[in-house]
């Protein structure tokens, strides 16, 4: 089959589908309809009916009744039966498509969607189902082209404007959704789901009271609405209503057949089940990430078996990547000193870290072999390797990081009591003391006050920076910067606004150099700041941190500390957003006569 060429506003999509991936679904379940929605084949079966002098109409009139029954291997191989026949049937490579996607072939799915609507350039349906793949796989600008077009079709349609509306909102341009969703919901009053995408419009603001309530009213509209009732989970968890978020989860998943929403809400669920204290079911549903149906699911390529949590490691050797993001490969590295443990003198841990994390993890735990990992994007999905291990190695089992917590961690009381359990080096901690003498005179604070990544999504778990002007006007303190990423306006703003000059750290990269970052943190007084990875690399190598947190937190387990780094003190806000009196509680800690308590200066 020679699949039609075509220029225009999709020919992006087929050039980076290779490339792109799925991506992470994270805290919000969008509606946006499904891959041949019954609506949508209802329309194409009536068009197919008219052309009754095609050849393959039988098969295509049955590879649609296969669709309709969530068939879609018998579905995609009608399709293909009928492309053979008519290479240029634009309804076949469409229904190809809704098959392919269904089985979770993303790749070959955009190619299909392409295809057909280059042949049939007037089924709106084909550009809707291709802007919400092309959504899915991180290609937001096409998407919005293809919800335009879709949209422009069929004004008002409820779907379409929320589509639209999805796209935009995840190009950081949050009042232009709402606008787009206002006339779709005037015009569709009963219409559940544009109400349900202003909830995760406002919930990504921070504004949780207002999307709670509009959660409630999709979920009036349409009782038996799992995305609405997931995404008001997630709201009531960060509302420290934890409870009740678990029941909506679970109402949710129950309702829910796709496997890869399935998944996204199980994962969901591992965090709620956290906050609860019931540790061992959390990571079990934690495992969720690494289902071939996840969104976002990394794929790793190992020798030797996968490790179980019933694998007796005595004697063998294990390959274990680190996972997720930085801090949490750091995090979860809590774990190692009993994997070396449970492999016992004859056995070898192989790890395969961030390669940033070399240097320090090579000092840590040095009988272990140590070297960086690899990602690449293959066939849409992102595949993670060890490429320092010869092509010879032998390898027992491997592991990914955090499923070893299934068996090292099933509770909080799990949890060693030692302080550290990464080694920075000693002469890099002595030259930071040293060099923190230049320095403002006072107790040495190290501080970090927001992610390298502040979109739209990510801002509502970070105060403004207006809101540290408390901590910082604590009396005997001098403050250093910590922050990675472009901070000027911020250091100006202090100096400028509150009087309040944060020194800057000579000779290092504070976003690159995480060895001598560990070094530094170790040299300080106190680090403080909201969870990052600077501030579990601080934990991590033993150094006093006090840290910010909110409710729904999962690192925190149930508990009122970080059962990762005993000695870090945590000061939780009682509702996402609610910075003020935390900060103020930090405020008056770190102001209290004496201080901390702290080494000085």
């Amino acid at each position: 089959m020679t699949r039609p060429s075509r220029t225009g506003e999709t020919s992006a999509i087929a050039l980076s589908a290779a490339q792109a991936g799925p991506t992470s679904p994270g805290r919000v379940a969008d509606a946006m309809g499904t891959a041949g929605s019954h609506d949508a084949l209802r329309r194409l079966n009536a068009a197919i009916s008219e052309l009754k002098a095609l050849s393959v109409e039988p098969l295509l009139n049955r590879a649609v009744t296969a669709l309709e029954a969530e068939d879609h291997e018998t579905g995609g191989r009608l399709a293909i039966q009928a492309l053979e026949q008519d290479e240029r049937n634009g309804f076949a490579w469409y229904l190809l498509a809704i098959a392919r996607e269904r089985a979770g072939d993303f790749t070959s799915s955009i190619t299909c969607y392409e295809s057909a609507l280059a042949l049939l350039p007037n089924q709106a349906d084909v550009a809707n189902d291709l802007g919400r793949l092309a959504f899915r796989m991180g290609m937001k600008p096409e998407a919005e082209k293809l919800f335009r077009h879709f949209l422009a079709a069929r004004p008002n349609h409820p779907e379409g404007a929320n589509n639209l509306a999805c796209a935009i909102r995840d190009q950081d341009r949050a009042e232009e959704a709402i606008e787009i969703l206002r006339p779709a919901i005037e015009a569709n009053p009963t219409a559940a789901m544009p109400w349900n995408t202003l909830g995760t419009i406002v919930t990504e603001q921070g504004e949780l009271t207002a999307a709670h309530t509009f959660f409630d009213e999709a979920l009036r509209l349409q009782p038996n609405f799992p995305k609405a009732q997931y995404n008001r989970a997630n709201v009531r968890l960060s509302l420290g209503m934890a409870q009740d978020a678990l029941a909506d989860c679970d109402t949710a998943l129950a309702a829910t057949l796709a496997e890869d929403e399935r998944q996204m809400m199980r994962l969901s669920r591992a965090t709620i089940l956290m906050e609860l204290g019931r540790t061992a079911e959390g990571w079990d549903d934690y495992e969720a990430r690494l289902h071939p149906q996840f969104a976002d699911c990394t794929q790793f390529q190992a020798p030797g078996a996968p490790w179980t949590p019933d694998t007796d490691l005595s004697g063998r050797s294990l390959l274990v990547f680190g996972e997720q993001g930085l801090g949490d490969e750091v995090m979860f590295a809590n774990l190692l000193p009993d994997v070396i443990e449970a492999l016992g003198p004859d056995g070898r841990l192989i790890l395969a870290v961030e390669p940033r994390l070399v240097p320090l993890f090579q000092r840590s735990f040095p009988t272990a072999q140590i070297g960086a990992h690899a990602t690449y994007a293959v066939g849409g999905r992102t595949v993670r390797v060890a490429p320092f291990l010869a092509e010879d190695a032998v390898v027992d089992h491997w592991a990914p990081l955090g499923s070893l917590l299934r068996r090292f961690r099933r509770s909080v009381s799990a949890f060693p009591a030692r302080t550290g359990y990464l080694t920075p080096a000693p002469e890099r901690i002595a030259h930071w003391r040293e060099v923190l003498q230049q320095a403002p005179a006072g107790l040495k604070v190290g501080l970090l006050w927001k992610s390298g990544l502040m979109n739209g999504a990510r801002r509502r778990y970070f105060s403004a920076f207006e809101a540290w002007a408390d901590v910082l006007a604590a009396p005997g303190v001098s403050f250093i910067n910590l922050q990675y990423g472009d901070c000027a306006a911020e250091l100006e703003q202090a100096r400028r606004e509150m009087g309040i000059e944060i020194w800057t750290p000579p000779g290092i990269d504070l976003k690159q150099d995480l060895d001598d970052i560990a070094a530094l943190t170790c040299a300080l007084d106190l680090v403080v700041g909201f969870p990052n990875a600077t501030v579990n690399l601080a934990g991590a190598c033993g150094a006093s941190a006090w840290i910010t947190s909110a409710p729904g937190a999962w690192p925190r387990l149930g508990s009122d500390h970080y059962p990762w780094y005993p000695q870090m003190r945590v000061f939780t806000a009682s509702a996402l957003g609610e910075w003020g009196p935390m900060l103020s509680e930090m405020a008056d800690a770190l102001a209290q006569p004496g201080g901390p308590q702290l080494r000085r200066f």
